[in-house]
């Protein structure tokens, strides 16, 4: 019975396409990878989709070696890296949405109107967005949402840095000119 061979004879079965494997690995360590993304992270939505994001990982990319060291260690380390990742995408978007509100709303950024405000400007931005293509949308948001380099986008969307470049260069002057009014009453 598979559920009580090692982790090694375990993920072996994995590598051989076999997905109760990954269930069996997840019942082991799940729950040590959310509390630890959890401690990380402080919030259970974050911690719940990085725990699904280590599990797809190990799935997909099949990078444990058992020679050098545990699956506990190895699943550790992985969410560790990943919950690191995520607090610098985080603080990149609030240095980009600080940086923008602070040149919109240069003076009394707190008042309930400049509230009211930069959330309808959020919404435009969201409609504007929608209305580019869906390459120039995605490399945006990947971009100003989620914090990427162009680098890491062109890894991510498996194309070329160069139309990485081309898809944000047009994407951007497509939005300004669908926020044309926005932009110039600024």
């Amino acid at each position: 019975m598979l559920s009580n061979q090692t982790d090694a004879d375990v993920f072996q079965a994995l590598r051989s396409g076999n997905l109760v494997a990954l269930g069996i690995l997840y019942d082991r360590y799940g729950s040590i990878v959310y509390r630890l993304a959890l401690r990380m992270l402080g919030n259970t939505q974050e911690a719940e989709d990085l725990t699904q994001e280590v599990f797809l990982i190990l799935w997909r990319h099949q990078n444990y070696e058992p020679k050098r060291g545990s699956m506990n260690a190895f699943l550790s380390t992985l969410t560790r890296s990943r919950a690191i990742d995520r607090h610098r995408k985080m603080r990149s978007q609030r240095q980009l949405i600080q940086k923008w509100s602070s040149s919109i709303f240069p003076e009394n950024q707190n008042s309930l109107m400049d509230k009211i405000s930069f959330q309808e400007i959020s919404h435009r931005v969201r409609e504007a967005l929608s209305q580019l293509p869906n390459n120039q949308r995605q490399v945006l948001e990947k971009a100003y949402y989620e914090g990427m380099s162009q680098s890491e986008i062109s890894q991510d969307l498996n194309i070329p840095l160069g139309t990485v470049k081309t898809h944000k260069r047009k994407g951007l002057i497509q939005l300004r000119q669908i926020l044309k009014d926005l932009v110039e009453s600024r």
